[in-house]
Order: structure tokens, then C-alpha cells, then sequence
């Protein structure tokens, strides 16, 4: 299949396939008579690995070192379950940032709990104090 044909099956854009390509998480396509690169299903299954190993937020250097972990498959996979742990933790550092922020927004939300003109906005008013220099409240 061509580019587009595997672009379209597997839900991304032709300029995703040639980026993945070009950065060796795609094995190189046969080439037909004509130039154009032959795709064929172990492009879509590695494009299918890739894309799910996205969606769980993992890097491409992370499923780089996946994808090459899975041309040994007779060796450790400690590699592979240090890189998962790793990838835990900065999870974790983050979900502990995305509730502080949750906090930061809730209390900045309270400044403003009625209808009102906006000069008169808690909210507002508090972010323009804030970017001015001025401690949060």
C-alpha cells in the first residue's frame, strides 16, 4: 500500500508516516518499479505499536528503545521495565503538578462567585495583580 493508504488506515497523516520514518521507528518500505514506497501490514502493526505507545504519553526515544528492546527477544527486559518505571515517575511528578494547578485555578475561581461588571471581576482582578507583580492571594 502507499502512503496514503497507510496513513488512512492507521488514523494519522502521510507527514506523521515520513516523520516516523525518518526517525528509524518505521522499518524502510520496499520500493515499487515506480519510486513510490511499498507499505505492507508490518508497517501498519509498528504503526499500530506506535500509536498506542503515544496515547500512553510515552516519548519517541522511549518507543524507540521499545521497538529495538523487540528485535532481541531472547534478552532481559529489565531495560524495558526500568524504562516503564521511569516513565511512572514523571507521570506521577506531573499528575502532582496538574493538582496544584487544580487547586490554584479553584481558589482563583472562588474570587469571582456572582455576576458583576467585569472591572469588577475577582478574577480579573486577581490575575492582573498577580502579573503586576503582586502575591497571590
Amino acid at each position: 500500500m502507499r502512503i496514503g493508504a497507510l496513513a488512512q488506515t492507521c488514523g494519522v497523516d502521510a507527514d506523521t508516516v515520513r516523520y516516523y520514518e525518518k526517525q528509524g521507528l518505521l522499518p524502510p518500505p520496499q520500493r515499487q518499479s515506480n519510486g513510490y514506497r511499498a507499505f505492507d501490514a508490518r508497517h501498519v502493526e509498528r504503526l499500530a505499536f506506535i500509536r498506542h505507545c503515544r496515547t500512553l504519553d510515552m516519548s519517541l526515544a522511549e518507543i524507540k528503545r521499545l521497538l529495538d528492546a523487540g528485535t532481541h527477544p531472547e534478552a532481559d527486559c529489565g531495560d524495558i521495565n526500568t524504562l516503564i518505571d521511569n516513565h511512572l515517575t514523571k507521570l506521577r511528578h506531573r499528575i502532582v503538578s496538574m493538582q496544584v494547578l487544580e487547586q490554584q485555578l479553584m481558589a482563583l475561581r472562588s474570587r469571582c462567585g456572582e455576576q458583576r461588571a467585569v472591572e469588577a471581576c475577582g478574577i480579573l482582578n486577581e490575575l492582573v495583580a498577580v502579573s503586576r507583580g503582586g502575591v497571590e492571594r
